[in-house]
């Protein structure tokens, strides 16, 4: 998933931001709200995990922009704020879910997948092409009796192409779609991790399936 992840803390915001990346969530982290409501308004987040006290604009603040923008995937709020009319507050604002601090990652990842569960894009725990298998817990690729554990930056890429089967991807799309907000992609470090990607599926007997479309992109399509 696409997250967007608010916290002004930086020693929280880091490992937080580390945790869900390595399980193959693409995050977005950022320490103030002015920031966060320019992206929220730039890219289609599948979820936001916002801090209540944020400078420039609060949490709550947040939420409500965002629904008010029409978005509908799911928000989790992280706060200190434990009482019946905290809660109560951020629930009516649009959360979806809140986690008390001090955060324990473990929870934050199960209330993570459980919220997936409730966005419009979920598809279940696996993506399929065919007899193709993506399994999004595990980060396993699978074609009947083979399987293959891929890197996290593999899976994006192949989470990224098993949701838009059959399509045209440039570069410039994966790239927006993998790599965070703040980050710079070295110039050939699409083209390495299609081929990396592509012996993964060799491996897996899918040979040729991810193909080229030159001077267009890739395109992921099932090929006998």
């Amino acid at each position: 998933m696409l997250i967007l992840l608010v916290e002004d803390d930086p020693a929280q915001l880091e490992p937080l931001q580390v945790a869900l990346s390595q399980v193959g969530h693409i995050v977005d982290g950022v320490e103030d709200g002015e920031t966060a409501l320019w992206l929220m308004k730039e890219k289609d987040y599948d979820l936001l995990i916002l801090d209540w006290m944020l400078p420039k604009a609060s949490g709550i603040d947040l939420c409500r922009e965002y629904r008010n923008l029409g978005n509908t995937a799911p928000v989790l709020m992280l706060t200190a704020k434990d009482t019946t009319t905290d809660k109560v507050n951020g629930l009516d604002a649009g959360a979806d879910d809140y986690i008390v601090k001090p955060v324990d990652v473990l929870e934050l990842l199960a209330r993570v997948r459980a919220l997936g569960r409730r966005s419009p894009l979920w598809q279940g725990d696996t993506l399929n092409l065919a007899d193709l298998r993506l399994d999004l817990t595990n980060l396993n690729l699978e074609r009947g009796e083979e399987k293959i554990q891929l890197s996290v930056r593999e899976f994006q890429l192949m989470e990224y192409l098993l949701r838009h089967p059959q399509q045209v991807l440039s570069r410039d799309q994966i790239e927006q779609a993998l790599w965070s907000w703040g980050s710079e992609p070295e110039s050939n470090a699409v083209t390495t991790l299609v081929r990396r990607l592509r012996q993964r599926l060799e491996a897996v007997g899918a040979k040729g399936w991810l193909e080229t479309v030159y001077g267009m992109g890739y395109r992921l399509d099932v090929r006998e």
